[in-house]
């Protein structure tokens, strides 16, 4: 007789076989079945791995053999223009000017395509802050920066005319203001130091620095010169140039002076008298902002100077940075002003600001030359500046002189 009955569990399908399971058996072949998927995704994640591993192995052996240098550590600080700059000063090398984008800054502009490179902007305002603290008519001059030739200054030195008027009488004309205008021409300035190629290739050289001192040193000397005795004549006009003519007798376009009283000195009865009689020659507009300016040799022969009480005049400042007065007065000291001699004029008291003023061109170029003066490299350095007396009425001056 055939068995009709199959045995427990065989002849069944999956289904049937998991609906006869009991919990705790369902339970253990699932977490079996979670464990095997766990180790096939375990060897696939180790076999990746691997495969990974090896080819940076491989891409290190390459790279090994062609001696690529090691990745920087650090941050690169230096600025690109400071690089572009040095590498032109050493070698000549152009080609990072040409692809920087400079900043337009006060003291900047773009390369020209002449060869003519301007000074990076850290540079130029070095040499700025150099004219400015050394130079010291730039800092009690009106400073203005064109960018044109010249600079036109437009003014009023006459008043409009008036008249008290009755009431039935008829308005007279009165004077109409004469308007003047003084043109300042720019004029190049120009400094060539230089250096040998072999001091320019020694990295530790600070090359920048060394030649913004020089071109600063000689800039501040031919300027200082020239805004107290130049010509206008390729420089600018000094204080010193209109003509001069006694304080009484002053117009326009002139400069009034006050004599000292004796010929070849100040007098040696009442020596202060003069310098008070030169305060009082300058309006009271003007003396509000006025300033001594003398040189040192004057100076030592004012700061002797005493009152009848015995009261030195001379007062020096207690203060860092700030100048000696004199009767209240600042005073700063010019060495291109004139010694105290015969007919000379060695102090000039005015309010400089509204007197004197200097105009200039922001940019400063600089060429570098390595064939004129081999094995030395020229660098020549250039800007325009320009200079002129815009208010006459504004300085004063002291003669030796009787009268």
């Amino acid at each position: 007789m055939t068995e009709t009955k199959a045995r427990a569990g065989e002849g069944l399908s999956p289904a049937q076989t998991l609906t006869n399971q009991t919990p705790a058996a369902e339970a253990k072949a699932a977490m079996t079945g979670f464990l095997n998927e766990f180790k096939r995704f375990q060897d696939d994640v180790k076999s990746t791995l691997k495969h990974q591993e090896e080819r940076l192995t491989m891409l290190n052996a390459k790279t090994m053999a062609y001696g690529r240098p090691a990745l920087s550590a650090r941050a690169e600080v230096e600025a690109p223009h400071q690089k572009a700059m040095a590498a032109y000063l050493r070698t000549g090398d152009d080609d990072g000017l040409r692809g920087l984008n400079l900043e337009g800054k006060a003291l900047s502009t773009a390369v020209n395509a002449d060869g003519g490179f301007l000074l990076n902007p850290q540079m130029s305002e070095g040499i700025a802050s150099m004219l400015s603290s050394n130079s010291s008519m730039r800092a009690l001059s009106n400073v203005v920066q064109i960018d044109a030739t010249t600079y036109d200054v437009i003014v009023d030195n006459t008043d409009v005319g008036s008249a008290w008027q009755t009431e039935a009488a008829a308005v007279t004309e009165s004077t109409t203001p004469n308007i003047n205008r003084i043109s300042i021409k720019l004029h190049d300035l120009s400094a060539m130091p230089k250096a040998s190629q072999r001091l320019l290739d020694d990295a530790a050289f600070d090359v920048e620095g060394w030649l913004s001192q020089k071109i600063a040193t000689r800039f501040i000397r031919a300027e200082a010169g020239a805004f107290i005795n130049g010509t206008g004549v390729d420089q600018p006009k000094g204080i010193m140039l209109p003509t001069k003519i006694a304080n009484a007798s002053w117009t326009w376009g002139s400069l009034g002076y006050i004599p000292t009283g004796f010929a070849t000195d100040f007098s040696a009865t009442n020596p202060i008298d003069c310098i008070v009689t030169l305060i009082y020659s300058l309006a009271a507009d003007y003396r509000g902002n006025a300033t001594f300016v003398m040189n040192s040799r004057t100076a030592g022969a004012v700061r002797k100077i005493k009152d009848s009480t015995g009261r030195f005049m001379w007062m020096d400042s207690f203060a860092s940075g700030q100048p000696s007065t004199l009767m209240g007065y600042k005073v700063v000291i010019l060495e291109d002003m004139p010694d105290i001699a015969a007919n000379s004029y060695p102090i000039a008291f005015g309010d400089f600001r509204a007197g004197y003023t200097i105009a200039e061109r922001p940019d400063l170029r600089i060429l570098r030359d390595p064939f004129s003066a081999k094995p030395n490299v020229l660098f020549y350095a250039s800007k325009r500046v320009g200079g002129d007396i815009t208010d006459y009425a504004a300085i004063k001056l002291l003669k030796v002189a009787v009268s």
